[in-house]
């Protein structure tokens, strides 16, 4: 089994890195995130995961190995392969992936190119218990709920229900957790 690879870059494009250990280069397959992480390095060093076939033998390259961990949970779940693993980490960072499947947001990941319904669910109910918290995943999270609060304070204060407000706000933050505060309102208060 290879761990990981330490060489340089000799090629690198948004799906594919090529790493030259020694005079030897390694033809990797990287998420979007490994390859931001990429971008303004040469000498690197990346966790790899094996996949030997009968007829390929194809390396999986992750910048850390918590993205590489996550990948290898995700492939555990039944019905998601690695070109689905790799679409979701490359569409969702790790930190944020653990935030969505421990909070259960199935709509996050159905918006992930060639995840259904059912595959969400699955994610969800198969990783809920297995993704560890980490402090990054409870400053996500911790900061998604803070959003959620003030943007809830602004609307009653304005006037609105508590009730309609809170269910307005959910909706937005479901949909997209990355908003600002100011958006959130702002949104909101074309829907109450």
């Amino acid at each position: 089994m290879i761990e990981y690879l330490q060489g340089r870059i000799a090629e690198l494009s948004p799906t594919v890195a090529v790493v030259d250990v020694h005079g030897v280069g390694y033809e990797l397959n990287i998420t979007l995130n490994t390859f931001s992480d990429l971008q303004t390095k040469t000498d690197i060093k990346l966790y790899i995961h094996e996949v030997i076939r009968e007829d390929a033998w194809t390396l999986y390259g992750f910048a850390t190995a918590r993205e590489r961990e996550l990948f290898r949970q995700l492939i555990g779940v039944s019905g998601v392969g690695s070109a689905s693993a790799r679409m979701i980490l490359s569409s969702i960072p790790p930190a944020e992936l653990e935030g969505v499947i421990a909070s259960g947001d199935e709509r996050r990941l159905k918006a992930v190119k060639g995840i259904g319904g059912k595959t969400a669910q699955r994610i969800i109910v198969d990783l809920r218990d297995k993704i560890k918290t980490t402090g990054d995943t409870l400053l996500a999270l911790q900061d998604h709920n803070d959003i959620f609060d003030e943007a809830l304070a602004a609307l009653v204060m304005l006037g609105f229900t508590k009730q309609a407000s809170e269910k307005v706000v959910a909706k937005l933050l479901k949909e997209n957790p990355t908003l600002k505060v100011e958006d959130v309102i702002k949104k909101s208060l074309s829907m109450l």
